[in-house]
């Protein structure tokens, strides 16, 4: 229950925390629920509901989490950059047309970065990668979705690829080859060593 100044009273049990930003969370034993109050400060509440939540099985609990790696957000942050680089520029020259120039420039990559940094959290939003204790689900998406799931006593290999970039940021490509279940490839997630270590460890 949520109080009117949008807290939830110290050991109100709730559903699930918010994973971290640029890594994976791994779930406590216990299954996917907690109390608040117990580890104030780990993540913000989950307004919107996961598409995970919604298919638990009696039983089944998650015991790991990923998202989407903020490098998605990359070409928003150079945008960003460029943008007040031209900002400054303006500041700086003293000649009338040149500065309506470098303002107008700042204007139009500031809107293509607005548009980057909107389309790059929207996509982390609605992108789902869950390990339970007896499956693997992906889930991209919004109102058209795209979902995988396979069976942990199906998969046969976890392969991870990274590039030095990717390493340097924890980020990379993981593909999860099944037994009769084909392969899915899951790309530019969080912690994929970790990703791949919460499926091959049970």
């Amino acid at each position: 229950m949520v109080t009117r100044a949008g807290r939830m009273p110290r050991g109100t049990l709730i559903a699930r925390i918010q994973r971290g930003g640029a890594g994976g969370k791994r779930v406590p034993q216990g299954g996917p629920h907690g109390f608040l109050g117990a580890n104030p400060g780990n993540g913000l509440i989950e307004v919107m509901a996961r598409y995970i939540d919604e298919i638990l099985q009696p039983g089944e609990r998650v015991l790991y989490s990923t998202n989407a790696h903020w490098i998605f957000y990359f070409p928003a942050i150079v945008a960003w950059v460029v943008a007040l680089a031209l900002f400054v520029a303006s500041r700086q020259i003293e000649i009338y047309s040149v500065e309506m120039l470098c303002l107008f420039g700042s204007g139009l990559v500031a809107l293509a970065a607005l548009f980057w940094t909107v389309k790059g959290w929207f996509h982390r939003l609605t992108t789902e990668t869950d390990v339970t204790n007896l499956r693997v689900v992906h889930k991209i998406g919004f109102i058209k979705r795209r979902t995988f799931e396979m069976a942990l006593d199906k998969v046969e290999s976890v392969d991870v690829n990274q590039t030095i970039l990717g390493r340097i940021l924890n980020y990379g490509d993981v593909t999860i080859n099944g037994v009769g279940e084909g392969r899915e490839t899951i790309r530019t997630i969080a912690s994929p060593l970790a990703f791949r270590s919460s499926i091959t460890t049970r």
